[in-house]
């Protein structure tokens, strides 16, 4: 295509998302302030879905990360639709604080000032309807987060600057070179306070502040914890024996198509545990993993007593959620840059006035859909815009079907996924690889069943459903020669 045309068809995409926006805007709904719920958002870094106690993992210590299992409902199948490049976090970011699906998402970040201007932005649209914004922690979203919060302290880049003695360790029981407790390594130790707990002060301090004010508050709390370099106090790091970690069950030494799928020895992510896989490192970053989970939890507990002691609890609603999972040794790989649950797939947690207690919805949904939620819960009429859902509807009555038919995942051009409650299919389209999950049968995804006779329905069905999820999420990627074999 000639250039010039090029560029007048992305001038007209982004005037026709401008008008869109602002038509949008126009219609918001108002509340009064007196009737306007808080909304706290505490966000994580690379947080599995089991990564939780009180969510079926009996390994790890989140005590404060229970306290909101037990007094909230949990949408247990959320996920995350996919990455354009290996920085999974940041298409997950733009998705959420932008509410557009993936590849326009990814299109609109080239250039997010028409965005800004029509306050399309979530901290913009709440605070158009009397909300005070407050933000710390991780951003890393390409605008600036000053401009869209009233308040943020302690912006942070995408992770902590990892060192190159945190990669390809540990080679040995022997190999101590690095210790997650060690400052001297910076990290989330620079500055001299560890980044979660700066998260929590800063939280608390908001906290505070607003506890003296009528006006309805909107904190966007973001730990980068627990994405690497996954640091501690020792005496978390103590409380996991290296020797009492379990593997997990889909644990492999060397994951056959990591180099096809984008997740070869040259992605950083993967760069962290040697190749091949050894059960020793992988139960080491396990635990560091862990470690870090539950410092950050324990932050967590800080803010959730601040909130309770200033009197704000009871007209507050609390999200917890994380961008998406992490590997951390299933099917031999480190990051999450995967179609496997265990990388897309975070918790999802909300507490509040009349939020069910102790109860879980498990409807396939996006974790994204916590902004639409938010917007229901204070007035706002969604914007024209915003691909996502509330979940309210799903709370109020479990028997609610998911606004969603299936469910799209994609990391760059190298995979794609579709997802049913039952089956889930994933294509490796540089190996001429499609796999097969019947999830129900197999949940922990090892069983590929695509060569099987009985799947070739499935396969057929799910095909036209990845199709017209591709169409729908303006997916460029042609399978159509690739998917015509099926």
């Amino acid at each position: 295509m000639h250039k010039k045309s090029l560029l007048f068809l992305q001038v007209c995409g982004y005037l026709s998302l401008t008008l869109l926006i602002s038509a949008s805007r126009q219609k918001n709904v108002s509340v009064s302030n007196d009737s306007k719920p808080n909304i706290i958002l505490i966000f994580t870094d690379d947080q599995r879905f089991n990564s939780v106690h009180a969510l079926g993992n009996d390994q790890v210590i989140t005590p404060n990360l229970d306290r909101l299992v037990k007094n909230g409902t949990t949408f247990t199948h959320a996920y995350n639709m996919g990455a354009w490049h290996g920085a999974v976090c940041v298409a997950s970011r733009a998705m959420l604080i932008t509410g557009l699906s993936v590849w326009d998402a990814k299109k609109q970040e080239a250039n997010y000032a028409p965005l800004v201007a029509a306050r399309g932005f979530w901290p913009q649209q709440l605070k158009q309807v009397g909300y005070e914004t407050y933000m710390t922690g991780k951003w890393h979203v390409a605008t600036d987060a000053q401009k869209l919060f009233d308040h943020a302290s302690n912006i942070r880049p995408g992770m902590p600057n990892q060192t190159p003695q945190g990669y390809n360790r540990p080679l040995s029981r022997q190999d101590t070179t690095w210790q997650p407790w060690n400052e001297e390594y910076g990290g989330f130790w620079k500055g001299g306070k560890h980044w979660s707990e700066v998260v929590a002060d800063d939280a608390v301090g908001y906290i505070a502040d607003a506890s003296k004010k009528d006006t309805p508050f909107f904190m966007y709390l973001a730990f980068n914890a627990p994405h690497d370099p996954r640091q501690a106090p020792k005496r978390w790091v103590d409380k996991y024996p290296v020797d009492q970690i379990k593997l997990p069950v889909s644990y492999l030494d060397d994951y056959p198509y990591k180099t096809e799928m984008g997740c070869g020895t040259d992605l950083r992510d993967e760069q962290l545990a040697p190749f091949p896989r050894t059960p020793f490192a992988v139960r080491k970053n396990i635990q560091e993993y862990y470690a870090s989970i539950s410092y950050m939890d324990e932050q967590v507990g800080r803010i959730l007593d601040a909130l309770r002691k200033s009197g704000k609890m009871e007209n507050t609603y609390i999200i917890f959620t994380a961008d998406h999972g992490l590997s951390v040794g299933h099917h031999g790989l480190m990051g999450k840059q995967s179609m496997f649950d265990h990388s897309v797939r975070p918790p999802l947690v909300i507490n509040g006035p009349g939020i069910p207690k102790g109860e879980k919805r498990d409807q396939n949904v996006y974790m994204q859909d916590v902004m639409a939620t938010s917007y229901e819960l204070a007035g706002v009429k969604k914007p024209a815009h915003v691909f996502f859902n509330s979940l309210l509807p799903i709370i109020r009555d479990k028997r609610t079907k998911s606004p969603y038919s299936d469910i799209y995942g994609c990391y760059m051009n190298t995979q794609r996924m579709v997802r049913t409650d039952k089956y889930k299919m994933i294509i490796y389209p540089a190996a001429s690889k499609i796999l097969l999950f019947d999830l129900l049968q197999d949940p922990e995804e090892m069983h590929d069943i695509s060569d099987l006779t009985t799947s070739k329905n499935i396969l057929k069905e799910l095909k036209t459903k990845l199709l017209e999820q591709q169409k729908l999420m303006k997916d460029e990627l042609d399978l159509s020669s690739f998917l015509n074999k099926i």
